[in-house]
């Protein structure tokens, strides 16, 4: 059985999917770019602000279900750019400790939705 997950602490999705989908306590969601969710607005400045808000999305939706980071076991990192790796990293960093840190690929794809820098979705267990 599938739960579909919304909130409205992060943006609405652009597509024919659903910001997260819970199911048997596995939380599936959907990749993150940053958006604010108040106005569906893009974030201004550079690819570390950008990360800043995708981090903040995911924790939004994790939120919503009474979840936190320390629940994720997968991420996956989609950049733009490969050369934004490090910055990516320290500001995705801050959000785990490296003890317990989830399982991760990152990778750079042509282009991301709305030309966004970074996209993140997230596997958590509870």
């Amino acid at each position: 059985m599938k739960k579909i997950i919304t909130t409205l602490n992060a943006p609405t999705p652009i597509g024919p999917y659903n910001q997260a989908v819970l199911a048997n306590g596995t939380l599936y969601i959907s990749g993150q770019i940053g958006l604010y969710p108040h106005n569906m607005e893009m974030v201004k400045g550079d690819v570390k602000k950008e990360t800043e808000q995708v981090m903040e999305n995911l924790k939004s939706v994790l939120d919503a279900v009474e979840m936190n980071f320390n629940h994720v076991v997968k991420s996956s990192i989609f950049l733009e750019n490969m050369d934004d790796f490090s910055a990516v990293n320290e500001v995705y960093g801050a959000y785990f400790d490296n003890e317990t840190a989830p399982a991760r690929e990152t990778v750079a794809v042509k282009t991301l939705p709305k030309k966004v820098r970074v996209e993140i979705s997230m596997i958590a267990i509870k």
